[in-house]
């Protein structure tokens, strides 16, 4: 398989859905509590005997935490299980040419769909047009960029939230003006944005581009305003996530049979394309 072939079992029948949302956690994450999490082994087992693929990242930040973070230590785990996993890059936002440099890299030689940005933990605004030159090489690689939106679990519950600040995660105008400013670009809204979530409802509803995924919340938490979008208006553009391993895959599964959520749009009913963000209901 070359890196710009698609990952084998996205294609297949089998699939039960794609979350569009999973933590490779390659570094240690200042501000947020270490756990017994699953090993990447454990997790790739899950997955396959659920018949679930997954997009897996981690989160560059090295300008604020000072902890470096390697996009090859992601394409070693997309390597373990290359039939279910994607992988998308990160980069420091800060990180100028390098940084743009990284993102062709990545997607050339790794074979990375897309980019994730941490506003809170890289603490910047997306809409500063110093960081355009970033989403310019993504949207001419055809990559999604996926940007952390609300309240982050990152330094929750700490003196000072760890120094993280919230406001970089609003997603009007931050987000708002990339999704303007770049029509082609496939953009994800990660999480119900609380507590902004009307703004991110709202982006998705006027913009073609930005998609929403569920990850970061037990799905009996989602806010009814989500659920009546995922319900009607924005049923195709809200994603199946977990933000795995922050919660179990089958405790999410099960806990979504607790919204009022039409049968027929579940997303473990789902296959939702991770490249392009369009559906196919079956």
């Amino acid at each position: 398989m070359t890196p710009n072939e698609p990952a084998s079992l996205f294609l297949s029948d089998q699939i039960r859905g794609i979350d569009m949302h999973v933590h490779a956690r390659t570094k240690p994450v200042p501000g947020i509590r270490s756990s017994s999490s699953p090993s990447f082994d454990e997790f790739i087992e899950s997955y396959r005997r659920l018949r679930l693929c997954a997009v897996i990242f981690d989160v560059d930040n090295q300008s604020v935490s000072g902890i470096p973070m390697h996009n090859d230590a992601v394409a070693e785990v997309v390597a373990k299980a290359p039939d279910m996993l994607i992988g998308f890059c990160s980069v420091d936002p800060w990180g100028g040419k390098a940084s743009a440099k990284e993102i062709v890299r990545c997607a050339d030689d790794l074979g990375m769909r897309g980019v994730k940005f941490q506003p809170i933990t890289q603490a910047f605004f997306p809409n500063d047009q110093r960081f355009y030159p970033l989403y310019e090489i993504a949207d001419s690689l055809g990559m999604v960029v996926t940007f952390h939106t609300g309240t982050t679990a990152i330094g929750q519950g700490t003196p000072g939230g760890t120094g993280y600040k919230l406001k970089y995660g609003q997603p009007i105008p931050y987000l708002d003006d990339v999704a303007a400013d770049f029509p082609k670009l496939k953009i994800i809204a990660a999480h119900p944005s609380w507590p902004w979530q009307e703004e991110a409802l709202a982006i998705a509803r006027h913009k073609e581009n930005v998609y929403i995924d569920l990850s970061g919340w037990a799905p009996k938490y989602f806010p009814e305003s989500l659920v009546q979008y995922d319900n009607t208006l924005l049923s195709d553009k809200c994603l199946f996530g977990l933000d795995y391993p922050l919660i179990d895959v089958e405790r999410w599964l099960k806990e979504f049979e607790v919204p009022d959520i039409r049968d027929e749009l579940r997303p473990c009913w789902i296959t939702h394309d991770g490249y392009s963000g369009s559906s196919n209901k079956d």
